[in-house]
């Protein structure tokens, strides 16, 4: 965030002009969102990145000359390094996985409404990360379609822990999961601290992902 005007400074890239002049146009609307760069490839994504040293980088995952999570492993490889939404229209659970796995802090669907889209810049730029409730809904559906039964992590969670990471997966704030379950905002970033470590997981989207695909199997919903 820059430091002279407390604005949150953005990269979009896609490889569609019209898109990046529409996201350009709506979040320009809105205090504290400063547009600093435009690319329409992993290459000029890099570019614009080390040049401009931006914020968050809105991130499509279908690039003319890689993907999407070859961008954002570049973007956090910067000093300091950008943080990432995948902003795209694919939901398959292998995309999200992929996402996941390339350490992006957001995975956003491109049918968010604009106060959705806001929020969610907002809070990966103040260090947390988001999943679409939607992309959780879908992956969930594919997983509880199947026929798998292994055993997970989730198995060393406490039943209150797997209830706040059930809220987590569901796109959450900690503020509206304390509000859900009835507990404070401490005790929820507690119980936060205490079942990513059970994990072995840095990133809430990592876990909220992993919640997503193993939930069914370890008899959860």
């Amino acid at each position: 965030m820059s430091p002279d005007t407390n604005k949150i400074r953005i990269l979009l890239v896609d490889h569609h002009e019209v898109v990046r002049a529409g996201l350009s146009l709506l979040l320009a609307q809105h205090a504290g969102f400063e547009i600093v760069g435009e690319a329409g490839s992993v290459a000029g994504a890099l570019e614009v990145g080390t040049r401009l040293q931006p914020d968050v980088a809105l991130l499509e995952v279908r690039l003319p000359d890689g993907s999407g999570f070859q961008a954002c492993r570049k973007l956090h490889a910067l000093t300091p390094p950008v943080r990432v939404i995948i902003f795209t229209a694919f939901a398959d659970e292998e995309t999200v996985m992929q996402a996941i796995g390339s350490g992006a802090e957001g995975y956003l669907l491109k049918e968010i409404d604009e106060s959705g889209l806001v929020r969610a810049i907002r809070e990966v730029a103040d260090g947390r990360s988001i999943l679409d409730p939607a992309v959780t809904r879908r992956v969930l559906n594919r997983v509880r379609a199947g026929t798998a039964t292994t055993t997970s992590k989730l198995d060393q969670l406490s039943a209150q822990e797997r209830r706040v990471l059930e809220q987590v997966a569901q796109g959450k704030t900690n503020k509206e999961i304390a509000a859900a379950l009835g507990l404070s905002d401490k005790t929820v970033k507690n119980y936060l601290s205490n079942l990513m470590d059970k994990l072995q997981m840095s990133r809430r989207s990592q876990a909220a992902a992993y919640y997503v695909q193993h939930s069914a199997a370890a008899g959860q919903s």
